[in-house]
């Protein structure tokens, strides 16, 4: 079995919606969580600048992960039409993301 992958990015929050965000992250929905999981998905953490309202995410990725696939499947589908009033998304309802690039890591 190789190594996981580990990717990060940045997402926006818009304001007043820090208390939401974190209550329906604290719900998640046990369906999300299983699609994660089976998409290659694990080790997942967001985090929060309070001063800017950027999020921050940090997973990673299993070998032959699916995570491409994510965006046609119905529950991750329906997580963004949850979701799409507390932060800045994309057309089709995927919250935007900006990749992070790696700089430095201490095993």
């Amino acid at each position: 079995m190789g190594k996981s992958t580990t990717i990060a990015f940045r997402m926006q929050l818009k304001p007043g919606r820090v208390d939401e965000y974190r209550r329906r992250h604290d719900e998640l929905w046990p369906e999300l969580k299983e699609t994660l999981h089976e998409a290659g998905i694990h080790d997942y953490s967001i985090f929060l600048d309070p001063k800017t309202l950027q999020l921050f995410a940090v997973l990673k990725l299993r070998p032959g992960h699916r995570r491409e696939e994510l965006p046609d499947h119905p529950v991750m589908k329906r997580w963004w039409l949850y979701m799409a009033e507390l932060m800045e998304t994309d057309a089709d309802l995927r919250p935007r993301e900006w990749p992070l690039v790696p700089m430095f890591h201490l095993d």
